[in-house]
């Protein structure tokens, strides 16, 4: 019997899609292919690398009214939002145009007398765990780069999005990067942790839960393996008394609802300095009932449901326990409100640390907001947290900002903004939401191993 793998529509939890698991012997095979493919696509003037992957970008830009419905389908983001071509189209694009410089060997000396050099190799075969919340544009963080730099690729793609890494591998190949250079995959746990441990793979990039990169990590232990990773997030936002409050409220609500809330680095907790406190909550109730539940196909709704059932569970139950602790709910419950996957988007005030919905990672539409004195009972609760992705301060001064910046534990300190990932920019986090560095200058370099060359001359 053929084991598979089935993606359920929370548009109305019927099997979207569903797929056969590769076997063992299959997933090892691909490996091998894999690594005998490597040598020949490195070898590859960088130039030809890099038209390759710009090809393949333009090629999933083709048709993205049909990425923006099959998205719909496979995790109940709106049509009306229209995919994720933009920034899966500027993270490749701008990994494109730095490669040749961020990829070029650094030249300690070149003389008469020596050439001392370190040069990027790329790693070998890199193995892309991807998630399904942005699944276009998590994947691309990687599998540009990575195939830029010279390695060669196999994508696992979430359960929830398996058809994204079939539309990637088509239009990979399509572009004229070959089979075995760039492979999707279904794999199960047990096969993707064997991959791992059997040093089939030279690096390992993955984003997802905490539990997951656990798992990654045990895999790999005593392999020497890299394993990258991006896991959870509780991501903070401060409203200082001198920001902008309708920008703040704007923004900052939006990072915390948009894309139903499953956002790696969306807004689960706001602190206002309490001169703003109540104008804040009451715009930002506001604007949440505004929001339109509904069918993610129909072009009216904005708030699609969550990807799964048992996600919207999860955030229920957060809700329902700090209510119980005498936390205030805002939003009365929407007419689309099924008591499944279609939820309430949530405002929550009379929040404390002590409530799983401030410390426990929500990934949904919900966000608690608590009233502060200073910037230091603001910045000691911020970093109340075992995660540490994106902070995001909002004030009129930038140099207060950066000061306030330099005490956050955290990968990324925006101000006047959030939800937000810069391609120029280390992407980046620490504690429990993971090591690593994806995109910008250091993304090539995580992606490759330093080589020293020391050549004594004639």
């Amino acid at each position: 019997m053929t084991n598979t793998v089935k993606c359920t529509s929370p548009i109305d939890g019927s099997v979207y899609i569903e797929r056969p698991l590769a076997t063992r012997d299959e997933a090892l095979a691909a490996a091998a292919r894999a690594k005998a493919a490597q040598p020949a696509w490195a070898a590859r003037p960088l130039v030809e690398r890099i038209a390759l992957v710009r090809a393949a970008v333009a090629e999933i830009g083709k048709d993205q009214d049909r990425m923006a419905l099959e998205l719909a389908h496979q995790m109940g983001r709106p049509v009306r939002y229209g995919g994720e071509f933009g920034g899966f189209n500027e993270r490749a694009s701008h990994m494109a145009d730095i490669a040749e410089t961020a990829l070029a060997p650094i030249v300690v000396e070149d003389s008469d007398a020596f050439l001392r050099k370190i040069e990027h190799e790329a790693h070998g075969v890199v193995l892309v765990v991807a998630p399904w919340n942005y699944p276009y544009m998590t994947a691309i963080n990687t599998v540009a780069p990575a195939l830029i730099a010279g390695n060669t690729v196999l994508l696992k793609h979430a359960a929830q999005t398996l058809q994204v890494g079939e539309r990637l591998a088509e239009a990979f190949h399509t572009a004229g990067i070959p089979d075995d250079v760039f492979q999707n995959l279904f794999l199960d746990h047990d096969t993707t942790s064997e991959l791992i441990a059997r040093r089939k793979v030279n690096f390992v990039n993955f984003t997802g839960s905490v539990r997951g990169g656990q798992a990654m990590e045990r895999a790999a232990a005593g392999t020497f393996i890299p394993v990258s990773t991006e896991l959870g997030g509780k991501d903070p936002g401060y409203v200082r008394a001198d920001a902008n409050l309708d920008a703040a409220v704007d923004t900052l609500i939006d990072g915390a609802m948009f894309n139903s809330g499953q956002c790696c680095c969306g807004i689960e907790r706001i602190y206002v300095h309490e001169s703003l406190y109540d104008a804040f909550v009451e715009k930002a109730v506001a604007l949440v009932n505004t929001y339109k539940l509904g069918n993610p196909l129909e072009a009216d709704t904005t708030m699609g449901p969550m990807a799964h059932v048992r996600f919207a569970t999860e955030v229920r139950a957060q809700i329902a326990e700090a209510i119980e602790a005498g936390a205030v709910a805002h939003i009365d419950t929407m007419e689309a409100d099924d008591g499944g996957a279609y939820l309430t988007p949530q405002i929550l005030t009379n929040v404390t640390h002590d409530m799983r919905v401030m410390q426990d990672e929500s990934f949904g539409p919900v966000v608690g907001i608590m009233k502060v004195e200073s910037d230091e009972q603001a910045i000691a609760l911020m970093n109340d947290s075992q995660f540490g992705l994106t902070a995001s301060i909002w004030t009129a001064d930038a140099d207060k900002a950066n000061k306030l910046g330099a005490q956050l534990e955290t990968g990324t300190v925006f101000m006047n903004r959030c939800d937000y990932l810069d391609p120029g920019l280390c992407w980046t986090g620490c504690k429990d939401t993971g090591r690593g560095a994806g995109l910008s200058v250091l993304g090539f370099h995580a992606l490759t191993r330093p080589k020293s060359y020391h050549l004594k001359k004639g």
